[in-house]
């Protein structure tokens, strides 16, 4: 089933696979992506070095335990290495959330990672790390956001300090497609609910995560280079934040 997904996924022109230890999905991932790979379905003849794999640390942990955790999730994956690795939140205390990072750190070093990151964290999160002097910063904050959610203090501080802001649930767990604003605006501009919501994100300058099972929306939720929404209507889905 996941290979039939990512080889959807893929055709529809997408490059990044989100995974986590956490959903215990890391190496049916890396088989998926593999497989396509060397598949007749990679008419692009696309290589590892095409595909983005992302992972995230379970929990905060010591350094040792860390350490040991990311290079598991380097060889379950099968894919060499990973390209951005997160800790997937920031529950665990300071020394936790300092060590582990220490631990991404090391890993980016030895190669096993090309890039380090976080997610869910608050602004006095990544206050914290950026305080601890690391010798490489997060580039990725992995964060809910999306127009009933607009997380606009994090988001704001997150592209002051250029980390780029992954928005995930950017179809609001589609709870909100027939919300009046939304199915107007969609409406206005000959898109889907699904595609406006992305648009937004990408508007903001996030990286949306838009997720779904069905290939027909897997395709639809990419298609979204043929409009722009404008800044009225912008800030009119600013204002549906919750």
């Amino acid at each position: 089933m996941l290979q039939m997904i990512d080889s959807n996924v893929y055709k529809a022109g997408y490059r990044a696979i989100d995974s986590a230890q956490m959903y215990d999905n890391e190496k049916q991932t890396g088989t998926a992506i593999n497989a396509f790979l060397a598949s007749d379905a990679n008419t692009e003849h696309l290589t590892r070095e095409d595909m983005h794999f992302t992972t995230k640390l379970a929990r905060n942990s010591d350094y040792d335990r860390a350490r040991k955790s990311i290079t598991m999730s380097a060889k379950k994956s099968g894919l060499g290495y990973i390209d951005l690795f997160l800790l997937h939140s920031p529950y665990g205390g300071k020394e936790a959330r300092l060590d582990s990072w220490r631990a991404v750190e090391d890993a980016i070093e030895a190669g096993e990672v090309k890039t380090g990151g976080v997610s869910n964290y608050g602004v006095k999160h990544l206050q914290e790390l950026m305080a601890s002097k690391p010798r490489i910063l997060p580039a990725v904050n992995q964060i809910e956001v999306h127009p009933f959610n607009t997380r606009s203090e994090i988001t704001s501080f997150c592209q002051e300090n250029n980390i780029v802001v992954e928005a995930y649930a950017p179809l609001v767990r589609a709870l909100r497609m027939k919300h009046p604003t939304i199915v107007s605006l969609a409406e206005k501009y000959s898109c889907t609910p699904a595609q406006l919501l992305v648009r937004w994100s990408l508007q903001h300058g996030y990286v949306p995560l838009p997720k779904s099972v069905t290939k027909e929306r897997i395709v639809a939720n990419a298609e979204i280079g043929g409009f722009e929404i404008g800044q009225e209507d912008m800030s009119t889905m600013d204002g549906l934040d919750e």
